[in-house]
């Protein structure tokens, strides 16, 4: 000590001694910050987790995810264990944001892609065994991957959608709701008795069983309706609207055209087609 006196200032020793009483603080303190930082880290986790699994998120996403909060929660108590040492966080601060933006510049479209599988998987605007129509293609959703989504379509091709677009953009999804409406139209010649046509489909309405009879409380369900909507060129347009459960949406569109088809055929009513009438003057 007495060498130490002789080669340092009493004042400079004195500084000494305070900046290690100090440190020895931050140390003190950087240590129950870390332990219960750490603790912390684990909790939250564990409850984001939780949280994941509640909303059904795929286990690739749920893994991802929680690995990106871990690690940044751990950069963050990084950053605040090096503040209290007293060492300067700013250079730190600007390397990790220069770092992120020369990756997220490198790899926008492969990132737009990964966030918006991240956000379809996790808020599920569709899922397997979906119809749904999106970006020029519609198609059954035969698998939902981080980056891309896979369509087949009814004719057995094979679509792949970025998820970066499908995310973003316009999208029908026919099978989210449990319910459809059919719309139908169909011509019948002039002179055509209309009460003897809305009788006779509504007959067959109420034959077919995949249509809904009845309104169903708190959906747009409705009876069945019959309505002359226009007089055109050929002929009486008649439109038909019923409602049917979702899976039996094609199968009514097709079926009732065929049997509205025949059965009024076979009744003698009269369908039109196009035709020019030539009317000659003998002068």
């Amino acid at each position: 000590m007495e060498k130490l006196t002789g080669f340092f200032s009493p004042e400079m020793l004195a500084m000494f001694e305070q900046w290690a009483i100090t440190f020895c603080k931050n140390v003190v303190v950087a240590i129950i910050v870390f332990v219960i930082g750490k603790y912390l880290i684990k909790w939250v986790t564990k409850l984001f987790g939780k949280v994941l699994e509640k909303r059904n998120t795929d286990p690739g996403v749920e893994s991802f995810l929680k690995s990106v909060v871990r690690v940044s929660l751990w950069l963050l108590l990084a950053i605040v264990i090096i503040s209290i040492l007293g060492i300067e966080t700013s250079s730190f601060i600007a390397l990790f944001a220069s770092a992120g933006m020369a990756i997220g510049m490198a790899l926008s479209g492969t990132l737009q892609n990964f966030a918006g599988g991240v956000m379809i998987l996790l808020f599920k605007p569709f899922r397997v065994g979906d119809y749904i129509e999106a970006q020029g293609f519609q198609g059954t959703v035969r698998e939902i991957q981080i980056f891309n989504t896979i369509l087949t379509t009814v004719d057995n091709q094979t679509i792949i959608i970025p998820n970066g677009g499908l995310s973003t953009g316009a999208m029908k999804n026919y099978s989210k709701e449990p319910y459809r409406r059919v719309d139908l139209k169909f011509q019948f010649c002039y002179g055509t008795d209309f009460d003897k046509v809305r009788d006779n489909i509504a007959a067959l309405q109420k034959a077919t069983p995949e249509i809904l009879q009845q309104p169903i409380e708190g959906t747009p369900v409705a009876a069945p309706w019959i309505g002359l909507i226009s007089l055109d060129e050929s002929g009486v347009s008649v439109q038909t609207r019923q409602w049917v459960k979702a899976a039996d949406y094609w199968t009514v569109y097709f079926g009732f055209n065929e049997t509205v088809y025949q059965q009024l055929k076979d009744k003698g009513f009269m369908f039109p087609f196009s035709r020019v009438d030539v009317t000659m003057l003998n002068k």
